[in-house]
Protein backbone atom coordinates (compact mmCIF):
# COMPACT_ATOMS: atom_id res chain seq x y z
CA UNK A 1 0.00 0.00 0.00
CA UNK A 2 1.14 3.37 -1.10
CA UNK A 3 1.52 6.63 1.29
CA UNK A 4 -0.84 9.45 0.48
CA UNK A 5 2.72 11.54 -0.22
CA UNK A 6 3.56 8.46 -2.55
CA UNK A 7 -0.03 8.70 -4.66
CA UNK A 8 -0.02 12.35 -4.05
CA UNK A 9 3.42 12.14 -6.35
CA UNK A 10 2.11 9.89 -8.75
CA UNK A 11 -0.55 11.81 -9.35
CA UNK A 12 1.37 15.42 -9.86
CA UNK A 13 3.66 13.18 -12.60
CA UNK A 14 0.67 11.80 -14.45
CA UNK A 15 -0.73 15.58 -14.88
CA UNK A 16 2.45 16.94 -16.22
CA UNK A 17 3.04 14.49 -18.37
CA UNK A 18 -0.12 14.65 -19.64
CA UNK A 19 -0.59 18.07 -19.82
CA UNK A 20 3.18 18.41 -21.63
CA UNK A 21 2.43 15.40 -24.33
CA UNK A 22 -1.41 17.05 -24.84
CA UNK A 23 -0.14 20.69 -25.55
CA UNK A 24 3.16 20.67 -27.51
CA UNK A 25 2.56 21.05 -30.98
CA UNK A 26 -0.10 23.49 -29.92
CA UNK A 27 -0.69 26.26 -32.54
CA UNK A 28 -0.12 29.77 -31.27
CA UNK A 29 0.37 33.52 -31.97
CA UNK A 30 1.39 36.45 -29.85
CA UNK A 31 -2.78 37.09 -29.78
CA UNK A 32 -3.74 33.75 -28.30
CA UNK A 33 -1.02 32.85 -25.89
CA UNK A 34 -3.02 33.95 -22.68
CA UNK A 35 -6.14 32.02 -23.81
CA UNK A 36 -3.79 28.62 -24.52
CA UNK A 37 -2.36 29.41 -20.95
CA UNK A 38 -6.00 29.41 -19.83
CA UNK A 39 -7.06 26.52 -21.52
CA UNK A 40 -4.56 24.41 -20.21
CA UNK A 41 -4.74 25.68 -16.44
CA UNK A 42 -8.75 24.99 -16.61
CA UNK A 43 -8.98 21.63 -18.54
CA UNK A 44 -5.53 20.46 -15.90
CA UNK A 45 -7.68 21.95 -13.10
CA UNK A 46 -10.60 19.30 -13.78
CA UNK A 47 -8.38 16.70 -12.71
CA UNK A 48 -8.63 14.43 -9.57
CA UNK A 49 -6.86 15.85 -7.04
CA UNK A 50 -5.75 19.28 -8.40
CA UNK A 51 -6.02 21.94 -6.02
CA UNK A 52 -3.78 24.48 -8.69
CA UNK A 53 -2.46 25.51 -11.74
CA UNK A 54 -0.59 27.77 -13.00
CA UNK A 55 0.61 28.01 -16.88
CA UNK A 56 2.62 30.97 -18.11
CA UNK A 57 4.33 30.25 -21.93
CA UNK A 58 7.34 32.73 -22.99
CA UNK A 59 5.88 35.66 -24.98
CA UNK A 60 9.22 36.83 -26.15
CA UNK A 61 10.46 33.25 -27.59
CA UNK A 62 6.59 32.71 -29.52
CA UNK A 63 7.40 36.65 -31.15
CA UNK A 64 10.80 35.08 -31.96
CA UNK A 65 9.79 31.90 -33.27
CA UNK A 66 6.30 32.69 -35.43
CA UNK A 67 6.13 31.53 -39.30
CA UNK A 68 5.00 33.42 -42.60
CA UNK A 69 1.86 33.07 -41.53
CA UNK A 70 2.14 34.56 -38.37
CA UNK A 71 1.86 31.65 -35.29
CA UNK A 72 4.35 29.02 -33.97
CA UNK A 73 4.36 26.18 -32.38
CA UNK A 74 4.37 25.52 -28.62
CA UNK A 75 7.31 23.80 -27.33
CA UNK A 76 8.39 22.20 -24.29
CA UNK A 77 11.43 25.38 -23.90
CA UNK A 78 8.10 28.28 -23.89
CA UNK A 79 6.39 26.48 -20.86
CA UNK A 80 6.78 27.24 -17.33
CA UNK A 81 3.92 25.15 -15.24
CA UNK A 82 3.43 24.76 -11.61
CA UNK A 83 0.49 22.10 -10.47
CA UNK A 84 -0.41 22.04 -6.82
CA UNK A 85 -2.11 18.11 -6.20
CA UNK A 86 -3.84 17.23 -2.96
CA UNK A 87 -4.22 13.96 -1.90
CA UNK A 88 -5.87 12.90 1.80
CA UNK A 89 -2.80 14.33 4.08
CA UNK A 90 -0.45 15.21 1.54
CA UNK A 91 0.22 17.46 -0.93
CA UNK A 92 3.04 17.91 -3.79
CA UNK A 93 3.86 20.83 -5.90
CA UNK A 94 5.47 19.32 -9.44
CA UNK A 95 6.81 22.30 -12.33
CA UNK A 96 7.68 22.17 -15.95
CA UNK A 97 10.64 24.43 -16.60
CA UNK A 98 13.04 24.73 -19.02
CA UNK A 99 16.76 23.90 -17.72
CA UNK A 100 19.29 25.58 -19.83
CA UNK A 101 22.27 23.79 -18.96
CA UNK A 102 20.51 20.54 -19.96
CA UNK A 103 18.68 22.04 -22.79
CA UNK A 104 15.56 19.89 -21.67
CA UNK A 105 11.85 21.03 -20.64
CA UNK A 106 11.94 19.27 -17.46
CA UNK A 107 9.81 18.25 -14.85
CA UNK A 108 10.08 18.23 -11.09
CA UNK A 109 8.84 18.20 -7.69
CA UNK A 110 9.33 21.98 -6.62
CA UNK A 111 7.59 21.14 -2.99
Amino acid sequence: MSSDRERALLEVGIKLGALYHQYIGAPLSPETLSGLERAIEESTSLQPYVQDVQVSIDAEMVRKNLNEFGYCELVGEMLDVRVEVQYKSAMVVGRIRYDKERDYPMMFVEE
